[in-house]
């Protein structure tokens, strides 16, 4: 436990703390709903600080592998601003994470901490939602899309592996039986995956890997198509090159976050890459 200062500490985050965590990132709105805190909690390693016995700031890291974690939910209350409790809480978190390289997308208010704690920016993250109204045309490939099996999650972790660049098993698990699961398929082998889940305002497409930018496109409108009139995000990087044709959907970008590194980057795929993160905390 990291002391602020007296009568301020860094506990770990509780069950007891998710409403109120809750209350943090409806302030800021952000569209989190209670089911959304418990996934993150019950899959990552959370602190809390509190004040006067309420919920004043979070954080959160969540390990992939030895190597890796990905860093987010890191919310202060407004009224907490400027006590040092952003700063402390990501000092505990570099301290608990040791050597694994960390990543994290950074809001533009918490991108000048970050530098200085030596994250560098690597990419953009473009944020695409809206009630999709029609859908999508299908996209050609020389692949079969369907949906998944259980047959395929062993070659669906294998994938994630190789476009991740790190073991991302414990997500995977706790994700894909929330989840409708497609896949793309070539020759008897499985070349992409895609994933669609209740999340926030509606569903959140992702993750998605895949073996090109066209399979990818071919799993997420197959995943979309099934959800006309319903609230839809997605979040891509701006190098996968997938935002114009997003857009065309009827899926504006409507924020960015600033893809940040701490460490050696994961490496890139050599089948795969990833099209679309779970969301922007978890990667």
């Amino acid at each position: 436990m990291a002391m602020l200062a007296p009568s301020v500490a860094i506990t770990a985050f509780r069950d007891d703390h998710l409403p109120q965590g809750l209350a943090l990132t409806r302030a800021l709105r952000w569209p989190y709903r209670l089911e959304d805190w418990a996934f993150a909690h019950r899959l990552g390693r959370g602190y809390a600080v509190e004040l006067d016995d309420c919920l004043a700031g979070t954080a959160f890291w969540w390990p992939y592998g030895e190597d890796y974690a990905s860093l987010g939910m890191i919310v202060v209350a407004q009224e907490a601003q400027r006590r040092g409790i952003g700063a402390a809480m990501m000092d505990a978190m570099l301290a608990d994470t040791g050597t694994r390289s960390l990543f994290l997308a950074s809001t533009v208010a918490g991108r000048a901490l970050y530098e200085r704690l030596g994250f560098v920016e690597v990419d953009t993250i473009h944020q695409h939602q809206a009630v999709l109204t029609a859908a999508p045309a299908p996209v050609a490939v020389d692949a079969t899309v369907r949906a998944a099996t259980a047959d395929d999650l062993s070659a669906i972790h294998a994938l994630d592996r190789d476009a991740a660049g790190m073991e991302r098993g414990a997500l995977l698990g706790a994700l894909l039986p929330t989840a409708d699961v497609v896949v793309a398929e070539r020759g008897g082998r499985v070349i992409g995956y895609g994933a669609v889940r209740t999340w926030g305002r509606g569903v959140v497409v992702g993750p998605v890997a895949a073996s090109d930018a066209d399979v990818a496109r071919a799993l997420i409108a197959a995943l979309a198509r099934a959800h006309i009139g319903i609230f839809v995000r997605i979040d891509t990087a701006v190098s996968t090159g997938l935002s114009p044709w997003l857009e065309s959907l009827g899926l504006p970008h409507v924020d960015d976050a600033v893809a940040m590194v701490r460490g050696t980057p994961p490496p890139p795929g050599r089948d795969a890459r990833l099209y679309a993160l779970s969301n922007q905390s978890l990667g």
